[in-house]
């Protein structure tokens, strides 16, 4: 994690916890740098972060105030251009996952368009459920190239993909495009979120890839219509 990003998650943790409440100015430019002990130039960067992801807002001579979005985004809504994971955003205390199926195949033709690779290629499908505060919450579907992610495990599977691709691989993500639309409950929506025959899911639909341009994952993440949502930030700046 960069110092500008460290820096920016503390301030958005103070946010959403109320330590700095919404519509008040939160510390100065060269109070945070001497606090977080980083540059001007660093905490420049780390507040046009949570400026671009519509949590604070500027106001000229005057300083940065926190932008109040609550009435609009719920707890457990999340950005949807977010690449920390459910893990990482909802802490490790509130999330377990359940691994429903964890092998190696060769992928079918949809596959293997979305991840650029060949049929005979090796992937991972793994299907899990994942967990908040040990209710079912998401049911991710999820393809990814053996040669991108060697040596994946269970146990890795219980915890976080993302971090290990992160910290043990040290590979970073470059970008993702991301589909999201409503679908009409599965037998494993119905089977492990609770989902009836006629209750409207929402999916996203994505492909993440590598700094290096490579597809690293294709996946379907599915939950109930009422349990979360997805934000999107539009900011004008002319």
């Amino acid at each position: 994690m960069k110092k500008y990003q460290y820096v920016a998650e503390k301030i958005r943790k103070r946010i959403e916890d109320g330590t700095y409440p919404p519509k008040k100015l939160i510390p100065n430019q060269i109070e945070l740098a001497k606090e977080f002990n980083v540059s001007k130039i660093t905490v420049k960067n780390a507040l046009d972060h949570l400026a671009r992801a519509g949590m604070v807002y500027k106001k000229s001579g005057l300083g940065t105030y926190v932008r109040d979005v609550s009435a609009l985004v719920s707890a457990h809504d999340a950005p949807a251009n977010a690449f920390n994971g459910l893990y990482h955003d909802s802490g490790a205390q509130h999330v377990a996952s359940k691994v429903i199926k964890f092998e190696v195949s060769f992928p079918d033709e949809h596959v293997a368009k979305n991840l650029g690779i060949a049929k005979n290629e090796p992937v991972y499908e793994i299907i899990r459920l994942r967990l908040l505060d040990q209710k079912p919450f998401i049911l991710e579907h999820t393809f990814m190239p053996v040669r991108l992610v060697p040596d994946l495990t269970n146990e890795i599977l219980h915890k976080s993909i993302y971090q290990y691709i992160h910290h043990k691989l040290h590979l970073q993500f470059g970008g993702a495009y991301r589909k999201i639309h409503a679908a009409k409950a599965s037998d494993y929506d119905i089977q492990y979120l609770g989902a009836k025959k006629d209750t409207p899911m929402l999916e996203i639909e994505q492909v993440v890839w590598l700094t290096t341009g490579s597809n690293i994952e294709y996946s379907k993440s599915r939950n109930l219509y009422n349990s979360r949502g997805y934000t999107v930030v539009d900011l004008n700046e002319s």
